[in-house]
């Protein structure tokens, strides 16, 4: 047993692929607050609908969770940065319902249900949309009473949502930067750039917020941010497996989108061999980068091994 399949036994996965109860615990929480503060927003009836319908809709609810961890991990009161996990999770669920139109992916399910624009139109998809990218914002100014606190805060999430948006029309568009003047970057180099934004920057910027949430030291923001960039590019290369070896409705999405479309993946580039045998280096570097943080770091360990493993 590999390093990577240990740790997920231990961390005793709940059937058809779910994470630990241990992990999802703070879950219901995040999801009280973030229906709380959707429901004071002062928006039209249909609007705050197709919100709730996209953010508080099955999911993982992953990006919150390692704020809350995160900040526990680095000696915080996780209450402190419900604040954070609200707006990575309405940065996350803008993200989704975007990609989904048919501009981009041109998705019809996500999450085992229709998209917000099949359950409700375009128009409103792009609406409810372009509301919690804003929305995200004000929770943050709205929320966090230390200016200082709310500014890093931010500055992390303009940053994330900003490469997200970068990898996004990378991986649709094009427009990769050289590997040196008029020398094109190879496609494994292509891919790496994708993930590291479309799916890497959010994951990173969680835990970097968790950390700043409990006003972690330098070191242990360094340490939470080389696990973040572990988890999302192993996350991303676990999804990239999960498209191509199983079925849309295991998947409660369509399975082989990325192949169909002529996307740069890990399989496709690399063989499904190779990519696992990556997602098991990336997982080890991540746990490495907890080590100095003790038994507090639990949780985020077992995220991590969940993640490698997951079904999906």
């Amino acid at each position: 047993m590999n390093a990577a399949d240990e740790d997920a036994a231990n961390a005793t996965p709940t059937p058809h692929g779910e994470p630990p109860a241990a992990i999802t615990a703070p879950v219901q929480r995040i999801d009280q607050w973030l229906a709380a503060f959707v429901a004071r927003a002062p928006l039209p009836t249909n609007l705050a609908d197709a919100i709730r319908y996209s953010l508080l809709g099955p999911g993982k609810r992953m990006r919150p969770l390692l704020v809350w961890h995160a900040c526990a991990a680095a000696g915080g009161d996780p209450e402190r940065a419900l604040p954070a996990t609200a707006a990575i999770e309405l940065i996350h669920a803008f993200s989704l319902v975007h990609d989904d139109l048919p501009g981009l992916d041109n998705d019809d399910l996500r999450r085992g249900r229709p998209t917000l624009h099949k359950h409700t139109s375009e128009a409103m998809a792009i609406l409810a949309g372009d509301a919690m990218l804003t929305l995200a914002f004000k929770v943050v100014v709205d929320e966090i009473a230390d200016p200082t606190l709310a500014a890093a805060i931010i500055r992390e999430l303009g940053d994330s949502t900003t490469a997200m948006i970068a990898g996004q029309v990378y991986d649709t568009l094009g427009g990769f930067p050289e590997a040196a003047p008029g020398v094109p970057l190879d496609d494994a180099s292509r891919l790496e750039v994708i993930h590291h934004n479309k799916t890497g920057a959010l994951i990173r910027a969680s835990c970097r917020m968790g950390a700043l949430c409990a006003g972690a030291p330098a070191a242990t923001l360094d340490a939470l941010t080389v696990y973040g960039e572990a988890i999302g590019l192993m996350f991303q290369i676990v999804d990239d497996l999960l498209d191509v070896t199983q079925t849309t409705e295991h998947l409660g999405k369509k399975a082989g989108k990325d192949q169909d479309a002529g996307k740069l993946t890990y399989p496709g580039v690399f063989g499904i061999e190779r990519s696992r045998a990556e997602v098991r280096r990336l997982h080890d570097r991540a746990m490495e980068a907890l080590r100095p943080l003790g038994p507090a770091a639990a949780p985020l360990r077992d995220l991590c091994a969940y993640m490698a493993v997951r079904s999906r």
